[in-house]
C-alpha cells in the first residue's frame, strides 16, 4: 500500500480535536465540523511516495494542512470526507501539504517551510499580546541557513503568510522562506509569547 506522489498518513489521536484542558477540567472548544482551526494536523507516515525521494520515513510524526482530515457538508448538507480520504484511517498527504516532520525526538521543517516564536509586545500603551511581523526563528531551512539565518535568529516577515500551529505547547507561525525579509539583531528586551491556553493544549 504506497502512493505513487502522495504520502499515506493516519491522525495521531482523532480527527478533530475539539476540546483542551484547562486546571484539570475538559473544555469545549468546538462543535463544528467545519470549523478548520479544531482540525487535528497531527499524523503519522504509513507510506511514502514511490515517485521521488524524502528524508521523511516511515513511522515520523509530521505537521499537515487541516484540510487532510477535516470534513465537509454537501449541499444536500451530508456529512462527506476530504479528497484526501484513503479508507477506514488513512488519508493521501501531498508534499507541500507537509511542513513539520519528527526524526526520533527532533522536528525538521519540510520543504521550504520554516516556523517562527513570536514575541511578547512589551509596549504597554498597545492591546496586541504578541509583537506583529517580528519573531524568532525556531525551525528553519536549508535555504535560509544559506542565508545565514538560522534557528533562535531574531527575524521580520510579510503578513498574510503565516499560519498557526500548537506545536508541542509552542503557538508558532509557519511561513514560507520568502516571507522571511530581514534578520534583526537582539535589543535584549525580547520575550517569546505563548498563551497560557496553548500550553494547556499540548
Amino acid at each position: 500500500m504506497t502512493g505513487v506522489f502522495d504520502f499515506i498518513v493516519k491522525p495521531v489521536g482523532s480527527r478533530y480535536e475539539n476540546s483542551i484542558d484547562i486546571d484539570g477540567k475538559e473544555l469545549i472548544v468546538n462543535t463544528k465540523i467545519e470549523s478548520f482551526k479544531s482540525v487535528n494536523n497531527t499524523a503519522i507516515i504509513v507510506s511514502i511516495p514511490l515517485a521521488y525521494k524524502t528524508d521523511i520515513k516511515v513511522g515520523d510524526i509530521v505537521i499537515i494542512h487541516h484540510n487532510v482530515f477535516r470534513r465537509f457538508y454537501d449541499m444536500k448538507g451530508k456529512q462527506k470526507n476530504s479528497r484526501s480520504y484513503f479508507k477506514e484511517d488513512l488519508y493521501f498527504c501531498s508534499s507541500d501539504q507537509i511542513y513539520l516532520y519528527k526524526t526520533d525526538t527532533k522536528w525538521k521543517s519540510f520543504g521550504d517551510r520554516c516556523f517562527i516564536k513570536p514575541l511578547k509586545n512589551i509596549d504597554h500603551l498597545k492591546l496586541d499580546k504578541e509583537q506583529r511581523l517580528i519573531g524568532i526563528l525556531k525551525y528553519g531551512n536549508d535555504s535560509l541557513k544559506e542565508l545565514k539565518i538560522n534557528p533562535g535568529d531574531l527575524v521580520g516577515y510579510t503578513p498574510f503568510g503565516e499560519f498557526e500551529f500548537i506545536i508541542e505547547g509552542q503557538r508558532l507561525y509557519c511561513m514560507k522562506s520568502n516571507d522571511i525579509v530581514i534578520k534583526y539583531e537582539y535589543k535584549g528586551n525580547e520575550e517569546e509569547y505563548s498563551p497560557s491556553w496553548a500550553q494547556s493544549g499540548s
